[in-house]
């Protein structure tokens, strides 16, 4: 077989499938292999009918129909099944190849991966792809990070097909090496845990503390979609809250209150507690579908403890005007504390992640695209050295202007008993992150007396360890210094 596509793609599932079409649509000359073959001919045969895109009957007619250097995106489902395609893939390749996985891989899997095949002279490419089935086929934002010799064969490709934001930017760069591309799409996704989170916080506050009927709550966030809190996840919460159901009435309604997740969110909150940065709001995201998954325990409870839950009176407009800004308030920390978790990882990885670079590539077609992110992007731009995101003065000044509105709005859910995880620890965050003096002293102290943990002290240098004989019985023997 003469070799004619650009690239080759594995697994024909309705992700791989739009992109197959979106870089068709571009130029682009595609080769396509599933496992089950079956699923190659109903492509040809349907949704690609008219294409260019060349089906393959195995992995090694894919491999043939290929221009070298040879490139080849896996999208298959994350896991086992991503290295038993590697594995059949790589007796067929040859140095200066090129592998992709686009699928929704743990960032130590990319990693592991680059430098495995880097052995075998082979390049890897682990890159997030976010915008689901809509933004594969018109435009999804690309995270792509890996072995950096294969960028520049990948670049044409994916630049191309990636959506653009208003200047022609593609939503599109190199991350940095080994597993960054996926890294930042899980924080993309742990982000986006805490953005839904807040958001059915804000309903919840309206449905059942104010008494507001879906479409009015659609009404609402419509509104607000016009402003700064302007974002996709906004614009389709618009949507479904006004979607009625055949007899009428809110399909919202008739929704069983439980969430699912497939686990970026929860890998997200545990790369924070082993970095040991505070990513409290998408951990509270993350428990948040826990205790929705609870039905049963819930269902019970009620009845046995009763609910608290009490109308929220006053002003209605006014609660409302508070609540968008504190639903503001709350998810600009949710993005300071993601890019105080990529901080984090650009130190312990040497990735050197470029943050105004990112919030670029999800400006346009990812789950958490908003308009605020340019505000991010010009953050960043303006100072590469920022030490958080709430130090910008854009942000400062939003944090500033919206906070009393915050406290009352977290302080009227209490008293309603209508529980907002998210933005009441989004809220705690920020009033310890800006506290000079917490009581961490009293809780070193508590682990000295108990375990001679040592401590340093405030009329010390930074790296001085102290230990205490509490009780005179306790001896001078100390443990190992902490980690903080």
């Amino acid at each position: 077989m003469t070799p004619q596509a650009d690239i080759g793609l594995i697994g024909l599932a309705v992700m791989g499938q739009n992109l197959v079409l979106n870089m068709d649509d571009h130029g682009f000359t595609v080769a396509v292999y599933n496992r089950t073959v079956a699923k190659v001919d109903r492509f040809l045969a349907n949704e690609a009918q008219g294409t260019k895109v060349i089906g393959a009957q195995s992995l090694e007619e894919l491999v043939a129909s290929l221009k070298r250097p040879r490139k080849v995106m896996i999208m298959v489902k994350a896991g086992w099944p991503v290295d038993d395609t590697i594995e059949q893939l790589v007796p067929l390749l040859e140095a200066g190849d090129i592998i992709i996985d686009g699928g929704n891989s743990h960032y130590p899997d990319s990693t592991r991966r680059t430098r495995e095949l880097a052995e075998k002279g082979i390049l890897f490419i682990g890159t997030g792809v976010s915008g689901g089935e809509e933004g594969a086929r018109f435009g999804p934002s690309i995270m792509p990070g890996g072995a950096p010799e294969a960028w520049p064969h990948v670049k044409p490709i994916f630049q191309a097909i990636a959506a653009k934001v208003a200047d022609g930017s593609p939503c599109c760069d190199w991350v940095g090496e080994e597993g960054a591309g996926h890294f930042v799409k899980m924080v993309h996704n742990g982000i986006e845990y805490g953005d839904m989170q807040l958001i059915c916080e804000a309903y919840d506050l309206m449905r059942f503390g104010l008494g507001m009927a879906p479409a009015e709550i659609s009404s609402v966030f419509g509104e607000w979609n016009q402003g700064k809190l302007e974002s996709y996840l906004i614009e389709i919460t618009t949507d479904i809250l006004a979607y009625t159901d055949e007899d009428g009435e809110p399909m919202v309604d008739k929704i069983l209150d439980t969430a699912g997740q497939k686990g970026t969110g929860k890998w997200t909150a545990v790369s924070a507690l082993d970095m040991g940065t505070p990513l409290t709001l998408i951990g509270e995201a993350v428990f948040s579908r826990f205790l929705s998954a609870l039905k049963d325990d819930r269902v019970l409870a009620a009845a046995e403890l009763g609910s608290t839950v009490a109308p929220i009176g006053g002003d209605k407009a006014a609660f409302v005007n508070d609540l968008r800004d504190a639903l503001y308030a709350s998810k600009i920390i949710s993005y300071a504390q993601g890019y105080m978790l990529f901080k984090a990882a650009s130190a312990e990885y040497g990735w050197q992640l470029q943050y105004g670079q990112i919030a670029l590539m999800w400006r346009g077609g990812c789950i958490i695209r908003a308009a605020f992110l340019d505000d991010i992007k010009n953050a960043y731009e303006s100072n590469p050295e920022l030490a958080n995101l709430l130090l910008d003065p854009y942000f400062k000044e939003q944090m500033q202007a919206g906070e009393a509105a915050w406290r009352r709005v977290v302080a009227r859910a209490v008293e309603a008993g209508l529980p907002v995880p998210a933005m009441s620890s989004a809220l705690a965050f920020y009033d310890g992150y800006r506290r000079e003096r917490l009581p961490a002293n009293l809780l070193q102290a508590q682990r000295d007396y108990f375990g001679a943990h040592t401590y340093e002290r405030v009329d010390k240098p930074r790296g001085e360890f102290f230990h205490t004989n509490w009780t005179g019985q306790g001896g001078d023997v100390t443990a190992s210094t902490y980690d903080a």
